[in-house]
């Protein structure tokens, strides 16, 4: 249990927050959420310790153990994988580098023994006599194989030192856990580990990330950031989202009576606790739900960007036809190979891959920037393209400020720059920021202004979650369902597929799975996962 009283947090003259008090109960798993630069990852530290508050107090049950999913990939990169799992459980640890010394002495004493006896058994309490066994099928269970655990952190790949740092952060069982984006860099399988590791146990868990599939299928409550406030409300972030919707439309009606609004408001908490049963953490979620107050529900002061992406031209019936196509990468691994598939009218496709190299690779093929190793393809005569590539950093390499940055890739004056600008959010003096100065999130809300003023019928998508909140990824997801042209995008982001994709193109070193099925039929498939094992040369 975790208990915040009267916490208060500033940088400078900036209070993030002020007056929260809430407490985080065994058994549920918190998802956190709340605009890029709201203090999500600000509250996880000030919990932890890492961060000293401003005012007030974190307090834990008597006893209870913390752990922390840590950021830093480097700082353990001089041990062995195995003991930085083992360094997870802090107090076990230590009891075992005291019991290594004591052992390690050519002649104990008196005292040393009776030291030695009070530490086996503190080490047969915490299970000690298991914990290398426990590591390492918890690292086994996050991708990491057995070759790998007696090696320093520092010879493994950043992918790799992610999954250790989340073994390391779940191993002995902490009675408190914090997770700041514990879904980054991991592969769809491992990603459903997780969520079905955390609704199995009964620890007190806080969650921050923008994977909204993982909150759903994890979070029994969500913690709101807004605008100063923290707030505590039951359900999951999709419960959350749209009952702050509802709720938000329901303000804006000033005709409907309160009686409306409250039944209107419980037949959505019905038709939500129904629809709660295909959840992993349904019996807790369904509690949460039966004692919410519909005065709970109240409309969020949160911004969504406006993206709406128009067609200056109806496509024809020639999208793009792609005839075998092979991409290799520098070091002389096959992307793909033997790649042929016909784009129709109409379709969303979302491309895959064990290697995300791969789309890329074909991205930038149909594009025209990179020249495939075999193959050719062809667009058809009425199709225009709109372009979001992985890595847009030669786009930002100028001082221009917002509005001239945009003016150069389409049409319109200052105002209707500004006015495109201001749909993505950047208002006022904002606009005139020099583009070489701008986070991540704020290039990639760029970016889409840019492909919206190309009001192409195609739209090619890298990873275009990337760096985004929430907020936006909501947005952009909501206008993709009812955008009309054809899609080609990649994704790592669950929800996203499912509800844009109406076609999966699986790329692998020995051809394509092409399939018409959502994303979760895919997935879920015995006789494609047989048919993926193969392709991979997995078998």
């Amino acid at each position: 249990m975790i208990t915040v009283t009267n916490l208060a947090i500033q940088f400078g003259k900036r209070v993030l927050y002020k007056d929260v008090n809430l407490k985080f109960t065994h058994g549920n798993i918190y998802g956190v959420i709340g605009a890029n630069g709201a203090g999500k990852s600000t509250l996880l530290r000030a919990i932890s310790g890492d961060l000293e508050p401003n005012k007030g107090t974190v307090e834990m049950g008597p006893g209870e153990r913390l752990s922390v999913l840590e950021q830093d990939h480097f700082k353990y990169d001089e041990y062995r994988v195995m003991d930085t799992v083992l360094m997870g459980h802090q107090p076990l640890w230590e009891n075992m580098k005291e019991r290594e010394r004591l052992y390690a002495k050519p002649e104990m004493t008196e005292e040393d023994g009776n030291r030695a006896a009070d530490l086996e058994l503190k080490f047969a309490e915490m299970n000690g006599w298991e914990a290398e066994s426990n590591a390492a099928q918890l690292l086994q269970n996050l991708g990491v194989k057995e070759e790998l655990h007696d090696k320093l952190v520092g010879e493994l790949s950043n992918t790799e030192k992610v999954r250790v740092m989340l073994a390391k952060a779940l191993f002995g069982n902490p009675d408190n856990l914090l997770l700041d984006e514990p879904t980054n860099d991991l592969d769809l399988d491992t990603v459903e580990w997780l969520e079905e590791y955390l609704s199995n146990i009964e620890q007190t868990v806080l969650v921050v990330s923008h994977d909204r599939h993982f909150l759903d299928a994890v979070s029994t409550q969500t913690v709101d950031i807004d605008f100063g406030k923290v707030t505590m409300f039951a359900g999951n972030y999709s419960f959350w989202y749209e009952s702050s919707q509802l709720a938000l439309r329901q303000a804006q009606n000033q005709k409907m009576k309160a009686e409306e609004k409250k039944k209107q408001l419980e037949e959505f908490i019905r038709r939500f606790s129904a629809n709660v049963a295909k959840s992993k953490q349904t019996t807790s979620r369904k509690k949460m739900l039966e004692k919410l107050n519909v005065e709970e529900i109240r409309p969020s002061s949160r911004k969504y960007p406006g993206i709406i992406f128009q067609m200056d031209r109806e496509p024809g019936n020639q999208i793009l036809e792609v005839e075998g196509l092979k991409a290799v990468d520098e070091d002389g691994t096959v992307l793909f190979d033997n790649v042929n598939f016909n784009i129709e009218k109409g379709q969303k496709v979302v491309f895959l891959s064990h290697n995300p190299k791969a789309m890329t690779a074909l991205f930038e093929i149909i594009n025209g920037n990179r020249k495939a190793d075999a193959g050719e393809y062809k667009w058809g005569v009425t199709i225009t393209t709109a372009y979001l590539p992985l890595d847009n950093t030669a786009f930002f390499q100028s001082d221009k400020n917002l509005v001239d940055w945009l003016s150069q890739y389409g049409p319109g004056n200052e105002v209707a720059m500004k006015g495109y600008l201001g749909r993505m959010l950047f208002s006022g003096e904002e606009v005139l920021k020099k583009v070489n100065v701008l986070s991540g999130g704020e290039k990639m809300r760029c970016m889409i202004a840019r492909m919206q003023l190309q009001n192409a019928n195609c739209l090619i998508l890298d990873t275009p979650t990337n760096h985004l909140d929430l907020e936006s990824i909501q947005a952009f997801n909501n206008n993709l369902v009812a955008f009309k042209g054809n899609i080609l995008f990649s994704s790592h982001d669950h929800e996203f597929i499912n509800t844009v994709a109406n076609r999966i193109i699986e790329l692998t070193p020995s051809g394509t799975i092409d399939k018409l099925m959502s994303y979760d039929e895919y997935i879920y498939d015995d006789a494609i996962k047989e048919q993926k094992a193969k392709m991979y040369g997995l078998e």
